[in-house]
């Protein structure tokens, strides 16, 4: 899979989650705080390597891009 860039919608530090928009298939896709290399806040432009995972795809090496 390919690097992907997108928005995070929200994340949930005491639930370790959250979910991002992707910037090109406006699809929702998991956080796991697995996934994190950079601490993320809501609406923070990501990117991130999308992974397979028993439910679906889930967002990995979320890091925060440049402002």
């Amino acid at each position: 899979m390919e690097l992907r860039r997108g928005k995070v919608k929200f994340y949930i530090d005491e639930k370790l989650f959250g979910f991002l928009i992707d910037n090109e298939t406006g699809e929702e896709v998991y956080i796991p705080v697995s996934g994190l290399i950079d601490e993320i806040r809501k609406n923070d432009l990501v990117s991130y390597m999308p992974a397979e995972s028993e439910k679906g795809v889930v967002a990995t090496e979320v890091r925060v891009l440049k402002k």
